[in-house]
């Protein structure tokens, strides 16, 4: 049994959804059938249930990548394939808005975990096409509007350098987040699955150069489309390549 997620690998279902707030893990559980609780130490709840006919599994990472990075591995060393993670982002492409989603096809390792792992090394983690592609097909039955493209997990969530948000915008980066590096490092090298989908809860340094954040009300009705989206996305993800494993 691992030592922070204290369960056994029959508590997990092969699909994960990782979540940095507890909150929104109690959320997806919520809407998930037979949902029951398989950890809570820590805080890092995890529940497992059927979304449809598909046992599928969320988890609490906490904020930032090393946590996430002790979770995952830990999911890992339960025998999890595959990783989506539902979270929120800072919006700062030109075209992004607040509430807009984004898929991440790939995460700029800005963060001092991912690069550990590394050991100074280049790599650009990246997502699983599959499920990207499965999200593509799946937002346009849904008739929602996913921004695909590239974003910078960070370690800094009140970044004081004025340079910091153009800078990434002029490298083409749509959003900031701080977990999608480390989830589809650790994929990449253990050869697993991995998506993240994300809702834009503020935008950064826009031209005025502030931030702008949203209404709680506004992001958690925002947060009930992403994660219904999701568990669509999953579900006819694992019905059409489920011979993955």
């Amino acid at each position: 049994m691992p030592i922070h997620i204290r369960a056994k690998k029959e508590d997990f279902a092969r699909t994960v959804l990782l979540v940095g707030d507890p909150a929104r893990a109690e959320k997806i559980s919520s809407i998930l059938e037979n949902s029951r609780l398989v950890n809570k130490n820590r805080g890092l709840l995890g529940f497992t249930g059927t979304y449809k006919d598909m046992p599928i599994s969320v988890q609490t990472t906490g904020m930032g990548c090393p946590s996430a990075g002790i979770v995952m591995e830990e999911l890992i060393q339960l025998e999890v394939k595959r990783f989506i993670r539902v979270g929120t982002c800072g919006g700062i492409g030109a075209d992004i808005r607040p509430l807009d989603v984004i898929a991440a096809v790939a995460a700029a390792p800005i963060d001092g975990t991912t690069r550990t792992y590394l050991n100074g090394k280049p790599h650009a983690p990246y997502a699983t096409f599959e499920i990207l592609k499965t999200g593509y097909d799946t937002a346009k039955k849904m008739e929602l509007k996913v921004y695909f493209g590239g974003v910078a997990s960070v370690d800094v969530f009140y970044n004081p350098f004025p340079d910091y948000v153009p800078e990434l915008r002029s490298r083409g980066i749509l959003a900031v987040e701080m977990e999608t590096s480390l989830i589809y490092y650790l994929a990449n090298r253990n050869r697993l699955d991995a998506a993240s989908f994300l809702i834009v809860s503020d935008v950064v340094g826009a031209d005025e150069n502030f931030t702008k954040f949203v209404t709680d009300d506004e992001l958690s009705a925002g947060t009930e489309r992403l994660i219904n989206y999701v568990l669509e996305t999953a579900y006819n993800y694992n019905k059409e390549f489920s011979d993955r494993g």
